[in-house]
């Protein structure tokens, strides 16, 4: 029997390694005899009570059932909105696209799925939807979901779907007309002494031109969209997550480079115009076990002030690049960012890899106490094999990012094994969300558990009551440096977008005229 203190630090995730030591010498203690090898680490018990949200309804052939998977959310007022793929097919995107509506704060939900998109539901005629992503229009009073309808082999269209209430959706309005649109992402201006307020503006790039930025405006609720425009720079990216500061600027991080840098760029015009990227860091990550899908994406939030804080995973500060941690970088002006700094989940020694992350700013606060929620994904040990068990917890921060409470595990273990596959690995998500309401905060992520035969159990889960508030347990990494001339553990992209439908043509060797003649 472990002593309280001890109990205690296990019920809200003490770091892993430092758990087992701890237990370790405790239990050795006084025993009689020493322990020459430490304990096994296991995951610790998740006590969080958590709502279900939805479940797959589906029965298309050419889906894997029963699945949900990669949620977004975004809240107002006393209303959180969360969207998701349910249904995944192998090939690319779902059967649907999936909702879960509260009204009240997170106390009660309302879900359903769009009306419209797919041939699966309410008479649409695209075969798949992906990539669901929510806002909310106060000028206009209205809630959107953009989305992807996909009709292989033609080009994905980014779509968007409005409701008064966000319980009763309408049938979705086409935004683009030209390109194969990939990874959309919307957002719109919130600041009632804004001139641009009622703009709601779309990030998505064209994997067909080698993931080409552009960006469509709205300033009528959604119903009509501008020209799709790229930057000043012609920037290439994937993953785009637009802010708009109380100002009106809208900053867009988003991870470029064929995922080798966080880039960001901004319009100060109300979407007329949008000016070349800026560099917000090099970007080195580490390739998960367990044929799992994932890569370093941003997860961007914005305080009240207009600060924007982005984090991703990154293993810059391990050595050999042996797993991921999850680094946050700031911008007051999305020009000049902070050198991206890890957040202290666990210590450097430790074996636990960090992923897919999805960070939450309380609009209401800002500066040195402004609140901050993390939630994300995780292997007890990075280096786990063919087949891994992963968990989900949350950090938060009360100071703008400085110090983090100890992790809380949410959900898990799972294994990877019990996840749909797709062409680029097994899935949960290639982004999750987290959002506060009421200065609350709430997560929305997949949990999967053994499936049922070939029918799997991956479905949307939520906390039962908001996720707790850091009151002790602070943890800083202001003195930490990166591992010197760190690199990625793998090589170059070889795909333009995530599902690998688009590969990325190999660099032509030059040839060099002879010295001799």
């Amino acid at each position: 029997m472990l002593p309280p203190a001890i109990r205690r630090m296990r019920q809200h995730f003490f770091p892993a390694l430092v758990l087992s030591l701890l237990i370790a010498l405790t239990l050795g203690c006084g025993s009689g005899s020493a322990h020459t090898e430490p304990a096994q680490m296991v995951f610790p018990t998740a006590t969080v009570p958590l709502t279900k949200l939805s479940s797959d309804p589906y029965t298309n052939s050419t889906s894997q059932h029963a699945t949900e998977v990669e949620p977004d959310t975004f809240a107002f007022g006393s209303t959180i909105v969360t969207a998701f793929q349910v249904g995944r097919i192998h090939g690319g995107g779902a059967s649907d696209i999936g909702f879960a509506t509260s009204t009240d704060a997170g106390t009660t939900w309302n879900s359903g799925f769009l009306p419209g998109i797919t041939t699966f539901q309410d008479g649409g005629t695209f075969t798949a939807a992906s990539d669901a992503s929510v806002a909310y229009d106060a000028a206009h009073g209205m809630w959107l979901i953009a989305s992807l309808g996909l009709n292989p082999p033609g080009p994905a269209k980014v779509l968007v779907t409005r409701s008064p209430d966000a319980i009763n959706w309408g049938n979705p309005i086409t935004v683009t007309t030209t390109g194969d649109a990939d990874k959309n992402w919307i957002v719109c201006d919130n600041t009632s002494t804004s001139q641009f307020y009622g703009h709601c503006y779309i990030e998505w790039d064209d994997v067909n031109s080698g993931d080409l930025v552009k960006m469509n405006t709205s300033a009528d609720g959604g119903l009509t969209w501008g020209s799709a425009l790229s930057t000043a720079d012609g920037a290439h990216g994937i993953g785009g997550q637009p802010l708009v500061q109380p100002t009106g600027k809208v900053i867009v991080p988003i991870t470029g480079g064929v995922f080798g840098s966080m880039l960001a760029f901004s319009s100060n015009d109300g979407g007329a115009n949008w000016s070349s990227t800026v560099t917000v860091s090099s970007i080195t990550d580490h390739t998960e076990a367990g044929g799992l899908r994932s890569g370093p994406l941003p997860s961007a939030e914005i305080d009240a002030n207009g600060t924007v804080y982005v984090v991703w995973a990154d293993c810059r500060f391990r050595t050999n690049c042996s797993l991921n941690d999850l680094v946050l970088s700031t911008s007051a002006d999305g020009v000049t960012w902070t050198k991206p700094a890890r957040i202290p989940i666990d210590p450097t020694t430790s074996t636990v890899d960090h992923f897919i992350p999805g960070v939450a700013v309380d609009p209401a606060t800002s500066g040195s106490s402004a609140h901050l929620t993390l939630t994300y994904y995780y292997y007890l040990v990075s280096n786990c094999g063919t087949v891994c068990q992963m968990g989900v917890a949350f950090v938060s921060s009360q100071d703008g990012g400085q110090t983090w409470s100890a992790p809380v595990e949410l959900a898990g273990p799972m294994s990877t094994s019990w996840l749909p596959n797709t062409f680029s690995g097994l899935m949960v998500a290639d982004y999750i969300s987290t959002s506060y309401v009421n200065g609350n905060a709430f997560a929305i992520f997949a949990v999967a558990k053994a499936p049922s035969g070939s029918t799997l159990d991956e479905a949307m889960y939520t906390t039962t009551s908001p996720l707790a508030a850091a009151v002790a347990a602070h943890f800083s990494s202001r003195n930490e440096r990166p591992v010197p001339n760190a690199k990625s553990d793998h090589g170059s992209a070889k795909f333009y977008d995530l599902d690998h439908e688009h590969p990325i043509p190999p660099k032509k060797k030059s040839l060099r005229r002879s010295a001799r003649r």
